[in-house]
C-alpha cells in the first residue's frame, strides 16, 4: 500500500543518540512508517514517558527484533492509515494504543489488536497515559496475582504511574489497599486514590503498618523497587499471598532467606509486558478495556497526569521522572 497523499513522508522523531542520560535524547527527522496487514498507523497526539524508557535510553532494554529503536511504548491520537486486513478500525478513528517502541513521533505504528477506543470521559490526550500502566496492572494483579475484592493489597511506589493506576483500579473493585512512598505530599496523594493507608517509607516501617492494619499480612504484593524490599515483602505477606515483581529499582541480584517462602507457601512471581507476544497482549488488551473502560466511564478511575510536555523536551520529561519528583503520568504532546 501507499500512504495517502496527506500524510507528509518524513516526521519529527526523538532517538537515543548513545547510551546515557537525559541529555542523549535530540530531536531528528524519520521516514513516516507504512502500516503492515494488521497495523494502523496513529496520528500522534500524545505519549506517555514510561521508565523502561528510561532503562532502554541508558542502554539496558534494548527494543525487541523488528521494533523501532524510538522510544516510546504508549501513544493516544487519530487513524490516518490502516493495514490492508485490518477489519475493526478506519480512517479517522481515535485511539490509545501499546507499542513495541515509536511512541515519541508524531506518526507510530501500532497492532491493530493492541488499539483500544478512547474511553468515555476521557481526553484524547490523557488517554495516552492509559496503556502501559494498565496493561502492566492488570495482567499482573488480576491475571497473575488472581487479586480478589476483599483482599489486602501492597503496592510500592504508589506515586508512579503504575503505582496511581494499582491504587486506583483495585479500590474500585473493593480491594483494601496498602501503599508507599517517599514523601507526605506523595503518601497523601496516594490516599485520596483510594489507599485505605500510605507508608513514608523514609520515616515508617511497611511491614509493621500492613500487620497492624491486617492481622495477618497482607494478601498481594506489586513491587518495582526489589533489592532489600524482597525479604521485606516475604515479612509483610499473610500465608499464601502471592508477590509480583515488574521491576527491581533497588536491584535483582539480592541475598535471601527463603524460609518464609516455604513457611507461609507465597508465591513469588512476575512479568515483563514488552517481551510477550502479540497473542498474550491482545488478550490483555481485551481484558482492559473489559474491565477498565467501565470504571472511566463511570468516573470511578482515570489517568493521574502530572506534567505534559512538548515532544521536544523529551530529555526534560526523563529528567522529571528520575528526580521522583512526579505523581502520575508524564506525558510528551506533539502539537
Amino acid at each position: 500500500m501507499s500512504l495517502p497523499s496527506a500524510i507528509p513522508s518524513s516526521q519529527t522523531c526523538i532517538e537515543v543518540t548513545q547510551p546515557g542520560g537525559p541529555e542523549v535524547l535530540k530531536t531528528t527527522s524519520r521516514p513516516v512508517p507504512m502500516p503492515g496487514a494488521h497495523q494502523v498507523l496513529i496520528k500522534v497526539a500524545a505519549a506517555g514517558i514510561n521508565r523502561p524508557d528510561v532503562f532502554q535510553r541508558m542502554g539496558f532494554y534494548p527494543p525487541p527484533p523488528g521494533a523501532s529503536d524510538i522510544p516510546g511504548l504508549e501513544v493516544s491520537g487519530t487513524l490516518v492509515a490502516v493495514g490492508a486486513a485490518v477489519t475493526d478500525w478506519s480512517v479517522g478513528d481515535q485511539v490509545c494504543a501499546l507499542l513495541a517502541g515509536g511512541g515519541y513521533s508524531e506518526y507510530a505504528l501500532a497492532e491493530e489488536s493492541l488499539c483500544l477506543p478512547v474511553p468515555e470521559g476521557l481526553s484524547l490526550v490523557d488517554s495516552a497515559g492509559l496503556p502501559e500502566t494498565c496493561f502492566t496492572v492488570w495482567h499482573n494483579l488480576f491475571e497473575r496475582a488472581e487479586l480478589q475484592a476483599g483482599e489486602w493489597l501492597l503496592v510500592h511506589g504508589g506515586s508512579s504511574g503504575i503505582g496511581t493506576t494499582a491504587i486506583q483500579m483495585a479500590a474500585a473493585l473493593g480491594v483494601n489497599v496498602i501503599t508507599t512512598a517517599g514523601t507526605d505530599k506523595k503518601c497523601a496523594a496516594c490516599e485520596d486514590l483510594g489507599a485505605v493507608r500510605a507508608v513514608n517509607y523514609n520515616t515508617e516501617d511497611f511491614v509493621a503498618v500492613c500487620h497492624g492494619l491486617t492481622g495477618s499480612g497482607v494478601n498481594v504484593v506489586l513491587d518495582m523497587v526489589g533489592g532489600d524490599y524482597v525479604q521485606k515483602n516475604f515479612a509483610a505477606c499473610a500465608p499464601d499471598a502471592r508477590i509480583v515483581n515488574i521491576a527491581f529499582l533497588r536491584g535483582s541480584n539480592v541475598q535471601l532467606d527463603l524460609m518464609p517462602l516455604m513457611l507461609k507457601r507465597l508465591v513469588l512471581t512476575g512479568s515483563t509486558l514488552r517481551a510477550q507476544s502479540l497473542t498474550d497482549k491482545a488478550r490483555i488488551a481485551a481484558g482492559v478495556e473489559a474491565l477498565l473502560w467501565p470504571l472511566i466511564a463511570g468516573g470511578q478511575f482515570k489517568p493521574v497526569i502530572h506534567s505534559v510536555l512538548p515532544l521536544a523536551q523529551a530529555s526534560d520529561g526523563h529528567a522529571l521522572m528520575e528526580s521522583s519528583q512526579h505523581i502520575g503520568k508524564i506525558l510528551l504532546v506533539t502539537e
